[in-house]
């Protein structure tokens, strides 16, 4: 049985440093100084963030037939966020310390009467609602006419599209939509490091269920949910379900289930599986004066869908399979960093080293690269010793190297080095792409 986890402070340092020094995350902004709780995702980062959410697109979309597609706009008119209940009930409630002049949640903190930040107490101001979108306007003309929302979530695109949807796929319930796409919150204690950001992306999926199935569908998800991120590389006793108490529901939920992880700063959730009920579609029917259900002409029943929503984080489950495939271990007297990711999610799936820079060499490397380039992705490098080569595929996570050296131009054959063993083995020029397909499982990018 694995050991219960315990936060590890200083993964986390390791972790963010080597993504800003790999290339993985970038401060953004930060020529100008940074623009706090945003990121800009570097060459290796935004392969691997791409990677995630094409593992969430082919587990959900690609390989059923019962859950399609659909990509919303970001910008929407405030009647959606009024129907939805975000423009009185998506708020935080927030206090100011009048000694310190520090905002914090009133919600977390742990005395709500001791400021965290200066230790005095009695110096909070009464707690105020304050709400989460971002608002801006559309036009040239600014008013309340005018107003617009940042999404603060994908899901209401995918509500008030379910009449389009529902006649144009021919699907019938239990059947899904799911979207992946950015969504704004203005988060007031933003922080480590991509966890909790302003601008994130969400992978989220509507299900729509008979009334009477809900809570089978719900269990369902929970269990599929919590499986796809063992699938992928994150050990289970460093994740847990957690159903959210009655106390912090929200208002229309009939049940969630967080899937949480052993981030370094303790458990954090990387998914939220909610059983919404019939909430959210007769809002947008009642606002909006569209009826908002389905008949099924079998059987003569018209209902109003419930709807259970599988919810997940592209940036936190990112951050996620990084921290659970980060590992450090002597080799040789050395400390060798190695992200042991599989290699679904590994920005490079293969890397070609030709031994030496020098001239003889480049152009069968070269010739190597072409050929696997339509399979994978491909790092080519041919700077600094081949060790430390080695060294920098291990530490960005590229399961499989190869190298072409001199006894390549006469025996046609390459050296292939698997990243968590170091094992390596000759392979023929002519079996390289099967070669590489049968150790990758043929996972193509």
């Amino acid at each position: 049985m694995c050991p219960t986890p315990s936060p590890d402070p200083e993964l986390f340092d390791k972790v963010v440093n080597l993504c800003r020094r790999r290339g993985f995350v970038f401060p953004s902004a930060e020529i100008y100084g940074g623009f706090r709780s945003t990121y800009d995702y570097g060459p290796l980062g935004v392969l691997m963030l791409r990677n995630v959410k094409n593992a969430w697109w082919r587990s959900m979309v690609q390989l059923r037939d019962d859950i399609v597609g659909l990509d919303a706009a970001i910008l929407s008119p405030p009647a959606i966020w009024e129907a939805s209940g975000h423009l009185t009930n998506f708020t935080d409630p927030l206090v100011d310390c009048t000694n310190c002049k520090q905002r914090f949640r009133l919600d977390q903190l742990e005395d709500p009467d001791r400021c965290p930040n200066c230790g005095m107490t009695g110096t909070f101001t009464e707690a105020r609602a304050f709400n989460l979108m971002f608002k801006t306007q559309a036009g040239p003309v600014e008013g309340a006419g005018h107003d617009v929302y940042l999404r603060p979530e994908t899901a209401q695109g995918m509500f008030v599209n379910f009449k389009n949807v529902l006649l144009t796929s021919r699907k019938k319930p239990p059947f899904g939509i799911a979207q992946i796409g950015k969504s704004f919150r203005n988060e007031i204690t933003p922080g480590n490091f991509v966890f909790r950001t302003r601008e994130f992306e969400q992978m989220e999926m509507e299900y729509f269920v008979p009334p009477a199935e809900a809570d089978t569908w719900y269990e369902y998800w929970v269990g599929e949910r919590f499986r796809w991120y063992q699938e992928f590389g994150i050990p289970a006793h460093l994740l847990r379900l957690r159903p959210h108490e009655a106390d912090e529901l929200s208002h229309y939920s009939a049940g969630t289930t967080d899937v949480e992880f052993m981030f370094p700063w303790g458990w954090g959730e990387l998914e939220g599986v909610a059983n919404r009920g019939d909430f959210d579609l007769r809002a947008h029917a009642e606002h909006s004066g569209q009826a908002l259900e389905y008949f099924d002409q079998a059987t003569g029943d018209r209902y109003v869908p419930h709807v259970i929503e599988p919810a997940a984080g592209a940036t936190r489950s990112m951050m996620a399979f990084l921290m659970a495939a980060y590992h450090e271990e002597e080799v040789r007297g050395e400390t060798r960093t190695v992200l042991r990711l599989d290699s679904r999610l590994s920005p490079y799936q293969v890397a070609v080293l030709p031994l030496s820079k020098k001239d003889t060499l480049r152009p069968m490397a070269r010739a190597v690269l072409a050929e696997l380039q339509p399979h994978w992705q491909v790092e080519y490098d041919e700077t600094q010793a081949i060790g430390r080569r080695y060294r920098r595929q291990d530490e960005i996570g590229t399961p499989l190297c190869v190298t072409v050296d001199f006894d390549s131009l006469e025996d046609r054959a390459v050296t292939v080095r698997d990243r968590d063993s170091m094992e390596q083995v000759r392979v023929p020029l002519d079996d390289l792409v099967g070669h590489l397909a049968g150790r990758l499982g043929n996972r193509v990018c």
